[in-house]
């Protein structure tokens, strides 16, 4: 078996080929897109850090209370909240918040419309099955190290990490709601006069809601699996506390740390988790859109 291993195929030279190509070439490109998920990432920073802690705390549960009409939900998250507070991790619970809000932001951004795509050609999702199926399975720890590459230290790097890890999510959630549309819902909506467009935009889509707002908790889970790897490659929030504990043995830090990413975790799947819903009644409406 020796002359099978004798010639091996270059896969890492590839790589490390590819990568070098792009450090070289695309160097202003990746600025650009670092600057600007900075950006973004700070943005959200500032929102969720100028205020004060219980003012931030109070209009986050009113928010809940206002899109989830739950006194279960929102007491907690009063709670859960007041517990980070209480446990000194605010601040590194908040650049924890505004990472997995970026990347849930730029997965679903890209997701969604890619999930209708594949949804509607099915060659294309013949050609993104493998590639999504590699997404999630890599060790993350391979495509940390390109990015790290590209776009140095700091937030952007373990942005784009949990985008890659989070976004075969909402691509395959989007279109297991897209193609388990009824079809007679779509027959009688072209029966009517229906464009593609109207017929994605008010059968479709509102028939897949449950399935996209699955992809978007799918994908925040997934964005906060990835904490503490992000952490690594110099993205601030609670996963710096996380390794710090493990590189210590300190079982308290750990501990602690580890709960308020539970409880950041619960918060957010409650308050965006939507029960089993009927489409809206409005759904074959279209007719009162034509000319």
């Amino acid at each position: 078996m020796d002359w099978l291993t004798e010639t091996r195929i270059p896969i890492g030279p590839w790589s490390k080929t590819a990568v070098t190509w792009l450090t070289t070439h695309g160097g202003g490109v990746f600025d650009s897109i670092s600057a600007v998920l900075g950006e973004g990432i700070a943005g959200i920073l500032w929102c969720l850090q100028t205020p004060s802690p219980l003012v931030a705390i109070t209009a986050f549960t009113g928010f809940v209370w206002w899109y989830r009409r739950s006194i279960g939900v929102t007491v907690f998250t009063a709670l859960g909240l007041l517990l980070i507070l209480n446990q000194g991790y605010w601040k590194e619970t908040t650049e924890t918040l505004a990472l997995v809000l970026a990347s849930t932001a730029v997965s679903m951004a890209i997701g969604i419309p890619i999930g209708i795509a594949a949804a509607r050609r099915v060659w294309i999702y013949t050609v993104l099955r493998p590639i999504l199926d590699l997404m999630q399975t890599i060790p993350t720890f391979v495509y940390l190290i390109p990015a790290l590459i590209l776009f140095g230290l700091g937030m952007v790097p373990g942005l784009i990490a949990t985008v890659i890890f989070a976004l075969p999510a909402s691509i395959r959630l989007t279109r297991l709601g897209i193609i388990s549309t009824p079809e007679a819902l779509k027959e009688a909506a072209v029966a009517f006069g229906a464009t593609s467009w109207q017929v994605l935009r008010k059968v479709e889509l509102p028939c897949a809601t449950p399935q996209i707002m699955a992809g978007l908790t799918q994908t925040i889970m997934l964005s906060l699996s990835m904490v503490v790897i992000a952490a690594l490659v110099g993205a601030n929030g609670l996963g710096v506390p996380v390794v710090r504990a493990l590189n210590t043995v300190n079982i308290a830090k750990g501990f602690e740390a580890g709960l308020c990413i539970v409880v950041l975790a619960i918060i957010l799947d409650r308050m965006l988790r939507v029960p089993g819903q009927a489409p809206p009644k409005r759904t074959l409406s279209f007719w009162k859109d034509r000319p």
